[in-house]
């Protein structure tokens, strides 16, 4: 009552403060207080004389009294808020201003709008607590939505009073609480969506006296106690019920069988125990029905046969057993089945596909066997065929190789054998094919015409193939990565496949390859790694390997290359692995430049290759007898002198010849400029004179950086990098300076500013005294890193990107989201860093195709190695590796076997557990050196780790979703341990 009567003094407050303002002037005033890009959104809302001219604003509609009846400023990217004079539109019905940026609160003045019926508000970033005593004065409202904001608080309790109701959407914000038995008596609901907030308690049983509710969606985020209420068997009119992600438990009641007219029951996520109801037979309705990642066991029901219009059966991660029933493959309208990480056995039916459009197949990670269904691309519709780590036997229905439909085939790690089937990588939509570690035998398929434009990664390693490689693989012009290796391939590489220019990597190594390596290779530019090691090579290492400007990783071991390594390969500065073991190489190894971080088991095996500090080399010895011809003694001390004082005057005129560019080189590029994002206590000069060898602190293929100490006690990081002026890349700065130039966050290294000429840009970032993550984490003293301080670094780095993604407008994504690249300041705060690849995304949710792969091996999204799509949701997938590390204290690669990154691992050790668990698994990766830590927070981080990691990017959490995951532990979890 008190509430009411504050609202009403609140109205005539306002009424009498303003006893007449038009619809005109109310309108020019919500475009005073939001605006658009640049000044765009509402530029044709002008003043006029005109009574009507209001009427013709764009996204306004007018009655015949030229009064405003609706007002929609939608998608017009517009900032700031919704003005109290809003009000004075006493006769608007539909007010929608949804997906904009504004900010600020919902004002009470919208309590006047008497004829309101559509308020809509969604997608933006207002905040505060939802002023619920609007509720009184807007009485006819039938659609109210909030979804996709900041509002807090608990959830508004006077909405009771809305008997019109109809939609209610206050999902995708931070609401807290529990969920207010009174929803219950708005019985005119049809629509109520609560989900993605931090609700607790139970679910009201009451809920289910709402007969007219057609969707109900609760789930995501929230952290519930209990189950689901019984009860909700008796939402007679029910369509669609999601309950994902929120921490449910218990088993899943028989009564939701009543509810008739149910098409979808999305109840994934969870803690649900028991079996599979059989009685959900009865849900005559069902199209979608998603049970996956919860604790289900037992086996499928066998009259689930008479769902017959079901069309998507998502039952993964759980611990069901015994087969898949014949009569999934009778099922009419069947076509997404993944039932993947169970315990199925015996074969799949026989007839899957044969009578329905069966779209999505992955049943991976079982115990399944016998021969692969021969219809399963019957319907031509297939896109997905995931089979991989069980027991299947035998050939590839060849019926696959003409199944244009394809987009993915996974089917790795299993007993298969045959051929491939012919025409296979001819297909159109193909973007992966890996059917490693089978027995497959034959010939490469030859017949490669060009047809299969999309297809970028491609794996047979590990089988009995044989024969060449044929030069039609040059067919396949997306291919980025290849790998051939641990077969029989015979013959030459062939100089076609580097034509592939989006190839990054190649692996042909543990094969019978002859012949040189290519000199073609060089035309690959965008290669990152090759491995050609273990076999038959010989020749020298091609020269023109150094034109490779991103090669990171080159082993080409254990083979018979002979000659001399071309000191050239001192300058690669992105090669930062290189195996040249076991050949016949021979002269000095290449001092300086990236030869510097070589280790020396890159060179052993070939006895005629020696270090400059050796002093006398055998291949020397070799060289001179070679020459000698048959004459005895060596060369007369006459010719020795003559040819060092050619030598010597050679080298002098080269040095004098070099120092006169230079020189001129230096004075036309002396001027040095400091350009300062912020007030810098500091000069140019201060800046130049750190640049010396005792301060470095870091050097990459980018550049190098130092440690400098300005005049009045600042410590700052110089990052020096080339210029314009040279002709070769800016490695990043002119990406550096447009991103971190404008962007603030407490959890973003701050960029000073920076100092340049023509030939050289230094970068002026914070100093962080504590280095990166990387270098501790893995360091010596990486066990001094306890958990506490790690996930404190999780939640920070997390709320950094977030900032990226989702307050940058445009959107920022980073595109080299790795643990060197998370700095720790003297408290060992984290700071977000290098931004050299980052990229502008105008909007969330779609995708940037790039000219190549960017980013560090290891941390690479599967879509953006495979695809050169990039979105947010690549930078999450990097982020869910550094997660790992953290818990594990592992690298990313490197330390779990050739072609085995960190997710393999982890995913290949919590698969092989006796009892799997989250505890379990956790308690399988997780870093020794950690003691006194919390195993419910480090399955928390697990669990987050495990979302963003996810092949397919929109099954991955945005960062948003992320940091509220971390920082909203359950609050119903069972005490923490501490082990």
């Amino acid at each position: 009552m008190r509430t009411r009567v504050s609202f009403l003094l609140m109205v005539l407050l306002f009424t009498i403060s303003c006893c007449y303002c038009s619809d005109l002037e109310a309108l020019l005033k919500v475009k005073a207080s939001v605006t658009g890009s640049m000044g765009y959104g509402l530029e044709d809302w002008e003043a006029s004389d005109s009574p009507s001219a209001h009427c013709y604003f764009s996204g306004v509609t007018c009655d015949e009294d030229s009064r405003v009846v609706s007002m929609n400023i939608s998608f017009r990217s517009l900032h700031g808020s919704i003005p109290p004079e809003i009000g004075f539109l006493d006769k608007v019905v539909n007010l929608t201003a949804a997906n904009n940026n504004l900010t600020g609160g919902l004002p009470l003045e919208l309590g006047k709008l008497g004829y309101l019926r559509v308020l809509n508000v969604s997608g933006n970033v207002i905040a505060g607590d939802f002023p619920g005593e609007i509720a009184f004065g807007i009485s006819q409202l039938e659609v109210l939505d909030v979804y996709n904001n900041n509002f807090t608080g608990p959830l508004p309790m006077e909405l009771v009073n809305l008997k019109n109701l109809k939609h209610l959407n206050l999902g995708g914000n931070y609401f807290s609480g529990n969920i207010p038995e009174s929803y219950s008596e708005i019985q005119s609901l049809e629509y109520l969506g609560l989900n993605g907030n931090q609700l607790s308690g139970k679910i009201p049983a009451s809920l289910g006296k709402l007969k007219n509710l057609k969707k109900l969606f609760v789930g995501y985020f929230s952290m519930y106690e209990g189950g689901i209420p019984p009860e909700f068997g008796s939402l007679s009119s029910l369509e669609v019920l999601d309950m994902s992600s929120c921490n449910l438990s218990g088993e899943i009641p028989a009564s939701l069988s009543q509810l008739k007219h149910l098409n979808s029951l999305f109840l994934q996520m969870n803690n649900f125990s028991g079996t599979i109801p059989p009685e959900f037979s009865g849900l005559i309705s069902l199209q979608s029905l998603d049970l996956s990642i919860n604790n289900l066991t037992g086996e499928i029901p066998e009259n689930f046969s008479k769902l017959e219009s079901i069309t998507l059966i998502n039952l993964f991660k759980n611990n069901l057993h015994g087969p898949i029933p014949e009569f999934i493959g009778d099922l009419p309208n069947l076509e997404t089945l993944q039932v993947w990480g169970n315990n199925f056995t015996f074969e799949l039916p026989k007839n899957l596909g044969r009578n329905s459009k069966l779209l999505y197949l992955d049943v991976s990670f079982n115990h399944l066997t016998g021969f692969i269904p021969q219809d399963l691309c019957k319907g031509g519709k297939l896109k997905t065929l995931i089979l991989m780590n069980n027991f299947f036997l035998g050939p590839l229905p060849v019926s696959l190789g003409q199944c244009k439909s394809l987009i993915k085939i996974r089917i790795m790690s299993n007993l298969l054998s045959g051929n491939i089937p012919p025409g296979m990588f001819n297909l159109p939509s193909l973007t992966v094919v890996e059917l490693n570690d089978n027995y497959f035998s034959g010939e490469f398929p030859s017949d490669i015409s060009g047809d299969s434009l999309e297809l970028g990664l491609l794996t047979v390693s590990n089988n009995r193939l044989t024969g060449r490689i044929p030069a039609s693989i040059q067919n396949l012009p997306s291919l980025q990565s290849l790998s051939l290796d641990r077969n029989r391939f015979s013959g030459g590489i062939p100089d076609e496949i580097f034509n592939l220019k989006y190839l990054a990597n190649i692996n042909m190594s543990g094969n019978n390859f002859s012949g040189e390596v290519p000199t073609s290779i060089s035309q690959c530019s965008s290669l990152t790694l090759v491995d050609f090691s273990r076999n038959s090579l010989s020749g020298e290492i091609p020269k023109g390997i150094m034109k490779l400007k991103v090669l990171s990783i080159l082993n080409i071991s254990r083979n018979q290359l002979t000659g001399h390594i071309p000191s050239e390969m001192r300058f690669m500065t992105s090669l930062t692995t290189l195996d040249l073991s076991y050949n016949n190489l021979l002269g000095l190894i290449p001092t300086g430049g990236q030869f510097m971080v070589f280790k020396d088991s890159s060179f052993t095996g070939n006895p005629n290759l020696c270090t400059a500090h050796r002093v006398t080399c055998p291949s020397d010895v070799i060289e001179m007898r070679g020459s000698d011809h048959g004459h005895s003694g060596a060369i007369s001390s006459s010719k020795l002198i003559i040819s060092i004082i050619v030598s010597v005057t050679v080298l002098l005129l080269i040095l004098v010849t070099i120092y006169r560019i230079w020189k001129r080189r230096v004075q036309k590029s002396r001027s040095w400029k400091l350009t300062a994002f912020q007030w810098l206590d500091f000069k140019a000069e201060d800046v130049l004179e750190c640049l010396k060898e005792e301060n470095i602190i870091g050097k990459g293929g980018a550049g190098i950086v130092y440690r400098g100490s300005m005049p009045h006690g600042i410590d700052v990081a110089i990052k020096r990098l080339v210029g314009r002026g040279t002709g070769r890349s800016d490695h990043g700065f002119s990406a550096e300076i447009q991103t971190l130039g404008r962007i603030r966050h407490r959890n973003i290294v701050r960029l000073f500013g920076y100092v340049s000429n023509k030939d050289t840009n230094l970068l002026l970032y914070e100093y962080m005294p504590n280095g990166s993550l990387g270098e501790l984490l893995h360091g010596s003293k990486g066990g001094h890193l306890q958990w506490e301080s790690r996930y404190r670094i999780a939640v920070e780095s997390a709320r950094g990107l977030c900032y990226l993604h989702h307050d940058c407008s445009p959107l920022i994504i980073h595109r080299d989201v790795k643990s060197n690249n998370i700095l720790l300041d003297l408290d060992f705060e984290a700071h977000v860093a290098d931004f050299g690849l980052a990229k502008f995304l105008q909007d969330a949710g779609t995708s940037e195709y790039m000219s190549s792969i960017a980013g560090s091996y290891g941390y690479i999204a599967p879509e953006y190695a495979y695809t050169l799509k990039v979105d947010e949701k690549s930078d999450v997938y990097s982020f869910g590796v550094v997660l790992l590390e953290l818990i594990t204290g592992r690298k990313p690669v490197g330390e779990f076997g050739d072609g085995v990154d960190i997710v393999r691992w982890v995913r290949k050790t919590a698969s092989e557990l006796d009892q799997p668990s989250d505890a379990a698994s956790v308690l399988a990766i997780v870093d020794p050196r950690l003691s006194g830590y919390s195993l419910t927070s480090v399955i928390l981080l697990f669990k987050v780790a495990m979302m963003c990691v996810e092949d397919e990017g929109p099954s991955r959490p945005t960062m948003r979703e992320v940091v509220h995951m971390l920082t909203n532990p359950p609050q119903s979890a069972p005490s923490l341990i501490s082990l």
